[in-house]
């Protein structure tokens, strides 16, 4: 079969690789579309992935097209969306119910083969049935779309907040949407990306602006996220938090990037500094609110590239041009 390859840092090709097969307990799923992510970038870079070469891609759905021997929850043709991620269960943050935090953490696509391929490998346990209208297509989103779920789990976001979020890419935008659902007073957004921008507008932004000095809030905002991971905007970010407020660290930075707090401020104003890592215990969640139209799959996808061009594909997101890119094998 195609699949898309990170064969060394610095470089991604698309060759033939082996058809996978399954295991008693895993299925096989025909890749109906792959997202890219700022995570590829960082493997591509040769961050989080334990070794290369790779098959990338842990943001995809498509349909079973074969089952291991001890399979009944799913069934071959069935549409599906993958959770990628793989836990030990055994180890004592498995057992305290942080899975994300597994001491052997991995993810299909990061740390196995994953869904920038025709057909991909994947625990039964993680696949998670589509309902009959949801385009396969479009189910790529439910992975992000579960990291954001987890997001605001860290959040606990209370009614009537003042949300500020830096990035309106990809899941800058899935928080955007996220926070008009929990109830927030207003929502801010900060991108020196004027097309992005223009979404967060579309999508119905209470402000838009290149810098937080533009927008009209002195006492700062209950709730900042960072969804850029850049240092710039996480030091700007954890500047414009409101007394008793807090900052959520939520795009991925650079193994690198460094800021500097104020320890005094942090005690005195009782503002909380957290982060959220990935998918837990919210990607069943993330598929019920997808179903529901939680988000426009025709807004969030502004790119359906083929497979084969998986490398220019890289090479636009990491330019910034667009926000979800996805692949269709």
């Amino acid at each position: 079969m195609k699949a898309a390859v990170i064969e060394s840092v610095g470089k991604a090709v698309v060759t033939e690789v082996p058809d996978p097969t399954p295991g008693p307990r895993e299925v096989v799923v025909e890749v109906a579309a792959c997202g890219l992510c700022g995570t590829d970038l960082h493997i591509l870079q040769g961050e989080f992935a334990p070794k290369l070469p790779i098959v990338p891609g842990h943001e995809f759905a498509g349909e079973v097209v074969g089952v291991g021997s001890q399979v009944t929850e799913v069934s071959v043709g069935d549409q599906v969306a993958v959770d990628p991620s793989l836990y030990c269960y055994e180890c004592r943050y498995c057992r305290n119910g942080h899975n994300n935090m597994c001491e052997r953490w991995a993810a299909i696509g990061v740390t196995t083969a994953g869904g920038a391929a025709q057909y991909a490998v994947a625990p039964v346990a993680n696949c998670v049935r589509l309902p009959e209208h949801i385009r396969t297509q479009d189910a790529a989103l439910i992975e992000p779309l579960s990291c954001a779920v987890r997001g605001y789990d860290v959040l606990q976001s209370r009614i009537g907040a003042h949300v500020l979020i830096y990035g309106s890419g990809t899941m800058g935008l899935m928080m955007l949407e996220l926070a008009k659902r929990t109830g927030a007073a207003s929502v801010d957004m900060v991108d020196i990306n004027p097309d992005r921008l223009r979404t967060a507008v579309q999508l119905g932004v209470s402000s838009a602006a290149a810098g937080a000095d533009e927008l009209d809030r002195p006492q700062g905002w209950d709730l900042v996220i960072d969804a850029t991971g850049n240092a710039a905007a996480i030091q700007d970010g954890l500047d414009r938090v409101a007394k008793a407020g807090t900052f959520l660290q939520f795009g991925v930075a650079d193994y690198a990037t460094r800021v500097t707090i104020d320890p005094y401020r942090i005690y005195n104003q009782e503002i909380t500094i957290t982060g959220s890592m990935a998918v837990l215990h919210s990607f069943e969640r993330a598929a019920e609110l997808f179903a529901t139209g939680v988000l426009d799959p025709d807004v969030f996808i502004s790119d359906r590239l083929p497979l084969t061009q998986y490398p220019q594909a890289l090479d636009q997101f990491a330019s910034g041009v667009g926000r979800k890119i996805v692949v269709v094998p």
